[in-house]
Order: structure tokens, then sequence, then C-alpha cells
């Protein structure tokens, strides 16, 4: 049994890299590291459902399998479906966020990072779904840097998705998606909680690609 679940998890992963490339043909650019498995925390801006598949699916096999997306359990266990596309494919740390359950995010956070796992987060917390290219970032990131100086926090910037899928359409638009991984960034000694978190959004929004024009 679970010798099928892995072999249908495998099957529909590649089907889900497959069907993102064919359909926004993203692509990384990988502007201030290499791809190379050393262990990192991914932080992405939050725009759209997609933007977890899109970083995950340019990542390099080897690469892949140790990253591990840090998600919503309320989400991702809605559903047989996701259920399955959550822990199975995904390999996600499953989170709760109501505020009825004594979840410690933090603690499953820490332990995959202690079993060697790379992570991928988005520090806004939720969806943006205002004009602001980001949304104020949570106490994660910095907790993460504080608790785990050695790890390399990666911005990562995910371009193109609302417009290539913009809301209430159903046909996508013919445009490229872009993920582009920064130069890492850690806390630096002393450096206070909300020093860093404004560090960190800037560094991601550094990575925008209308920066660089």
């Amino acid at each position: 049994m679970k010798f099928l679940r892995q072999f249908a998890a495998r099957i529909v992963g590649q089907s889900i890299r497959i069907f993102a490339r064919a359909i926004t043909a993203v692509r990384a650019d990988w502007k201030g590291i290499e791809p190379v498995p050393r262990q990192r925390v991914y932080f992405a801006n939050h725009t759209s459902n997609a933007d977890m598949p899109m970083i995950w699916s340019v990542l390099p096999p080897a690469m892949r399998r140790t990253v591990r997306p840090v998600a919503a359990a309320d989400y991702w266990l809605k559903t047989r479906l996701r259920a399955f596309v959550g822990p199975e494919v995904f390999n996600c740390v499953l989170v709760d966020r109501r505020p009825e359950v004594k979840d410690k995010p933090m603690d499953k956070i820490i332990a995959a990072l202690d079993e060697g796992s790379s992570l991928i987060i988005f520090p806004e917390g939720n969806r943006n779904m205002t004009d602001d290219p980001l949304l104020p970032f949570k106490a994660g990131l910095y907790n993460m840097g504080v608790a785990r100086p050695e790890v390399d926090l990666v911005p990562t910037w995910v371009a193109n998705l609302t417009e290539i899928m913009p809301k209430s359409e159903i046909i996508p638009l013919p445009l490229i998606c872009t993920v582009t991984f920064g130069e890492p960034i850690h806390v630096r000694e002393g450096e206070s909680k909300n020093e860093f978190l404004k560090r960190a959004s800037d560094a991601l929004l550094a990575q925008r690609p209308q920066e660089r024009t």
C-alpha cells in the first residue's frame, strides 16, 4: 500500500510539473544562488494558490526531493484529493491556523529543518489580494533565522501568475511565469525582529523582474 501511494505521488508530481510548464512556461532565474543541494528556506511572495507548485516545479529533481512547503492544514486537508497531494506529493509541513487548535507551527518547522529538509514558506501569511507588492511579514521567518542561523534564507519572487490567470478568467494568457531566486540572507547578530523583517522584505522586492530593467 505504501509503495502504491509513493508510486502514485511520483506520477502526480510529474503531471503537475508538466502541466505547470505547459500552461505557464515557468522557468527559474537563479540570480543570487546556484541550484545546488544546500539546506535553504525559500521565502516567497504569495498572490495565488499556484505559487508553491510553481516554485516546487522549477527545482532540479535532486533538490525537489528534499524541499518541503510549509502549508495550511485547513486548506490541504479539506478534500480527499488535497489530502493526498499535500502530504504525499509535496510532502508539506502542515500547520493548523485555527485559533481554537493549540498547534505549534514553529516546532514542526524546526523539526523539519533538523531532519535536513529545505522549506518553502510565504512570510506574508496569507495571499496578497491588495495592490501593494507585499503584505507585512509575520515573525516566522525571523524565528527560523534565529533558531537555525546556518540555514540560508533565500528571497524567491514568483512573477506573472496573476497576469497569466486573471481573476474570473478561465483561459490562461500567453505569458511566462518566472521564479527568481536571490542572494541568501541571515539574521545578523543583534538585529531586531522588525529590522530583519524589513530587510527580508526589501530583499524579496529586489527580485521583481521590473526592478532589473
